[in-house]
């Protein structure tokens, strides 16, 4: 039997398996990509993470994962399709799209969660070429340009002020002519000169040839834009973990930075936790407690 399996592999599960392997724990790391490395693959480049500025995503991802490679960590490529707790031990049982099936005293899942898509035409093809699911990450890059953002919550009303401190232009594009955001928070958005509210409006395509130039409406308005940000929330990927462990409302595993779940040894980490900021900094946090917490557990057992 295993000391812990990890499920996920980007920041926070290759953080957690980096500070489990310190702890001298017998572990498994279960990815459902080959050699995948999650979403901060997908970003053109990360500015934010201390000490590696400038660095595009993916080197980034492949240097995390490496670090952990190094350290001997060992990975198994499958979707988790089931996963329990012994009745009489209380050790987990994860049942993989393999076949395997495989036992360990703790549990880390860290399946993150996914931005929500727009699902128009131009979306997919200019994915980190001005398409943008986190003004926070690449906000920056758009530094005196004109950007649209896409929501009506509280997400996507301070990306449009985050935004606005940056751009020239900021459209907050919203199909309802009122905002589910915080009024203090909409009062923000209302006050700011450089930021033009399009409401009852929906985007229909985004436009651009290598770079996206502009979003066409539903309606046939145009907006010339350099970049958009779509805050249409997140989905996270908790479906098989339903029943298993308390999770809020949005679907999201209740947890605190510990990484301590309702579910004794069972413990979560990243994207798919309850928490304010997520970030490729906050996810490697969470790996580091999430595998600090488990070895304790287990220690204790």
């Amino acid at each position: 039997m295993l000391d812990l399996i990890i499920i996920g592999s980007g920041p926070a599960g290759l953080s957690a398996a980096i500070y489990g392997i310190r702890a001298n724990l017998n572990l498994l790391v279960i990815e459902k990509d080959y050699e995948g490395t999650g979403q901060v693959a997908l970003s053109s480049k990360v500015d934010n993470y201390l000490g590696l500025p400038g660095m595009d995503g993916y080197s980034m991802g492949e240097q995390f994962r490496q670090h952990a490679v190094d350290f001997g960590v060992k990975f198994l490529e499958a979707s988790v399709t089931e996963l329990k707790q012994d009745p009489g031990d209380k050790h987990w049982i994860v049942k993989s799209s393999d076949g395997s099936e495989n036992e360990a005293k703790a549990v880390i899942y860290a399946a993150g969660a996914v931005h929500r898509h727009l699902g128009v035409k131009g979306e997919n093809e200019f994915s980190a070429k001005g398409v943008s699911y986190c003004a926070t990450c690449d906000g920056a890059f758009y530094r005196g340009k004109v950007t649209a953002v896409v929501g009506g919550g509280d997400t996507a009303l301070d990306d449009a002020l985050y935004l606005s401190g940056l751009c020239e232009k900021v459209y907050l594009i919203h199909r309802r002519d009122e905002f589910r955001a915080a009024e203090i928070t909409v009062s923000k958005v209302k006050a700011k000169e450089n930021i033009e509210l399009v409401l009852n409006s929906q985007v229909e395509e985004i436009l651009g040839d290598e770079r996206v130039n502009a979003v066409r409406l539903v309606g046939g308005r145009t907006l010339d834009i350099n970049g958009i940000f779509i805050a249409a929330g997140s989905v996270p990927v908790t479906d098989v973990v339903k029943g298993v462990a308390e999770l809020n409302p949005a679907g999201y595993v209740v947890a605190d930075e510990t990484g301590i779940t309702s579910a004794p040894g069972f413990f979560v980490a990243g994207d798919v936790r309850t928490k304010t900021l997520r970030q490729v900094v906050t996810a490697v946090s969470d790996g580091a407690n999430a595998a600090t917490s488990a070895a304790h557990y287990i220690t204790n057992l």
